[in-house]
């Protein structure tokens, strides 16, 4: 079940980054690779194309260009950030963690390297995460990074996977504010279900999940009809308990950032919530399914263009593998 609760809260983002492969991969592109069409990939999941990492890139790569971008774009010195935390699937390594690897290349000579593994719901994770440190008072600046690399674990003669999933990475500060300051974090809740985690999984070393065969070929694996009906029946539902926790309206809410896998079903769970598709914001008809990169890729968009402003409320929600999810209300910062 999930269970949401007002948060405490003295922490603020004051930065975001962002940073894709140059490769891009259009549906016109897979067409060639598998029986696909154009029409049948946007019509289904509103995906046009996504960026694929090369060869020798990987998730580390892709999050410290995503810290370069905020440190430069911002202006904000990183060399006395005190905590790293990075979403990530798709790691370099099983250790060194992706945090370390980034701290490493950009020289952050005092910091806390922790990575995190939530899948599509890391990086609202993180910033939970995040403030829960903050407001300790053990950090007081902390990088929160969502970073993926989806395309080197998907088996690109699966036509029902390989069309979904892209790389890339984003990137947010996180600091404590001054006294008196009001809260950006105010509402938050999670929820996971591991009975049915297994249809999405990434194998490694064991061929089941709890008592489930599975297929141990390092490929990302997903049951999408499973995974469909198990976001579109429990999504909205956590959705209107977080807002419920604040005494909020879908009305009240500026914009809703749910993780970015497939537009149909974003449609679904805004009609089951009665937030308007409008008011969403989404990188997967650009940039694909790049797990936990989808939200913070999704939100530097909407600050480009000029839709996301200082003052705006937004409602935060990751989903996916485990089967978990994780939403975040907040209050953005940034002008």
């Amino acid at each position: 079940m999930y269970h949401a609760s007002r948060i405490r809260s003295n922490a603020a983002i004051t930065a975001i980054g962002t940073c894709v492969p140059e490769r891009v991969l259009t549906n016109a592109d897979l067409e060639q690779m598998v029986d696909t069409s154009d029409e049948w990939i946007t019509r289904r999941t509103g995906i046009r194309e996504r960026r694929i990492a090369a060869e020798s890139e990987y998730a580390s790569h892709l999050a410290a260009a995503a810290v370069r971008n905020l440190a430069a774009r911002w202006n904000k010195p990183i060399d006395d950030v005190d905590c790293i935390l990075t979403a990530t699937s798709t790691s370099d390594a099983v250790f060194p963690s992706v945090s370390a690897l980034v701290q490493a290349e950009l020289g952050i000579r005092t910091a806390a390297a922790v990575d995190l593994q939530a899948a599509c719901a890391g990086f609202v994770s993180g910033l939970q995460m995040a403030n829960g440190l903050i407001l300790s008072g053990l950090y007081r600046k902390v990088l929160v990074i969502a970073a993926d690399t989806l395309s080197k674990v998907t088996d690109y003669t699966d036509r029902t996977t390989c069309i979904l999933f892209g790389d890339g990475a984003g990137a947010v500060l996180v600091e404590a504010q001054p006294d008196g300051e009001p809260p950006a974090f105010l509402a938050g809740g999670a929820s996971t279900d591991g009975r049915i985690g297994h249809h999405v999984y990434l194998s490694s070393l064991a061929s089941e999940l709890r008592g489930t065969p599975i297929t141990r070929n390092g490929k990302l694996i997903q049951n999408g009809p499973e995974v469909y009906r198990w976001a579109v029946e429990h999504v909205p539902e956590a959705v209107r308990t977080t807002l419920d926790t604040c005494g909020m309206s879908p009305e009240q809410i500026d914009w809703f950032v749910p993780h970015s896998a497939n537009l149909r079903m974003i449609a679904a769970i805004c009609e089951r919530t009665g937030i308007p598709h409008e008011r969403t914001l989404t990188s997967a008809e650009r940039f694909g399914n790049t797990s936990a990169a989808t939200i913070p890729l999704a939100l530097d968009l909407a600050v480009r263009d000029g839709r996301l402003t200082r003052g705006d409320t937004l409602l935060l929600h990751g989903f996916g593998g485990g089967l978990t999810q994780a939403g975040l209300l907040l209050k953005w910062t940034l002008t």
